[in-house]
């Protein structure tokens, strides 16, 4: 009976260092948005200024004249795409501490503000030169064999094979895609937010790596539980431990005595 019991405390602790294990590895991968107030947006008519906006809710970090503060850089040249990419994730406005990373989080603004914000804040560069566009991007399955060698060369050692996110040191966090539209990833390798580089594609492969993007969203899980995608090293250690809880429970199972037998009385009690 006692070795019954630490049989079954040996499994249960196998099953909790498991499960505190994928805990980890998911809060380690995942890059969770800060709970923020953001100040109340007024609600505009469809032909209200986008200036009105800009003065509401950009204006106290990034300048009036968007040139920046000690809250917030500048805007000048910083193109169509990186405005719409951060606009459109949420990470704007921001409302953190300065020098802290901005995560996605619930949009503040409707298309059609997000819109109106991209042209002004564009046209605060005047003839100084605009950075990218924000891009037409076309998913297509043929695409999707090019596309994992693209992510896999450029977007895994940050992002994870499954796109699940990880840290990138200093710090920061590579923010899982499972949201991500299409263009907002395209947006994201032209501009190279935060900590992430820009990369310098070809239209093709831009759309290659997008419909990847798009496939792991909705990727099946033909091995069956997926313990979120956290990558093979947690899934792996996840094996081994359930592995080796199970054939410690067969082992017992098998080389347990289940015939009941008699206790054997001793000489003093036969007297």
């Amino acid at each position: 009976m006692r070795t019954s019991r630490s049989l079954v405390a040996t499994i249960l602790a196998l099953a909790a260092l498991t499960a505190l294990a994928a805990g980890l590895a998911r809060g380690s991968a995942e890059v969770r948005a800060p709970q923020v107030v953001l100040p109340p947006v007024p609600v505009l008519q469809a032909d209200a200024d986008a200036r009105e906006l800009y003065l509401h809710a950009c204006a106290s970090c990034h300048a009036q004249d968007g040139t920046g503060s000690d809250l917030g850089p500048g805007l000048i040249g910083v193109g169509d795409a990186a405005v719409d990419f951060q606009l459109s994730t949420g990470r704007m406005p921001f409302a953190g501490r300065p020098g802290e990373q901005a995560s996605r989080k619930p949009v503040a603004f409707s298309n059609e503000q997000i819109a109106g914000l991209v042209r002004y804040v564009v046209g605060l560069s005047g003839t100084a030169p605009a950075g990218p566009a924000i891009p037409s991007v076309r998913t297509d399955q043929q695409l999707l064999t090019r596309g994992h060698e693209v992510f896999i060369d450029n977007c895994a050692p940050c992002h994870g094979a499954t796109g699940q996110g990880g840290a990138v040191g200093g710090g920061s966090l590579a923010p899982p895609l499972d949201r991500a539209t299409s263009v907002q990833v395209a947006e994201a390798m032209l501009v190279g937010p935060g900590q992430m580089p820009v990369f310098d594609l070809p239209q093709r492969d831009l759309d290659a790596v997008a419909t990847y993007v798009d496939y792991l969203q909705t990727a099946p899980d033909p091995g069956g539980f997926s313990i979120g995608g956290i990558g093979p090293v947690p899934e792996g250690f996840v094996g081994w431990v359930l592995g080796a809880g199970l054939l410690v429970a067969i082992i017992y199972l098998i080389g347990r005595d289940w015939e009941q037998r008699p206790a054997v009385r001793s000489d003093e009690d036969q007297a």
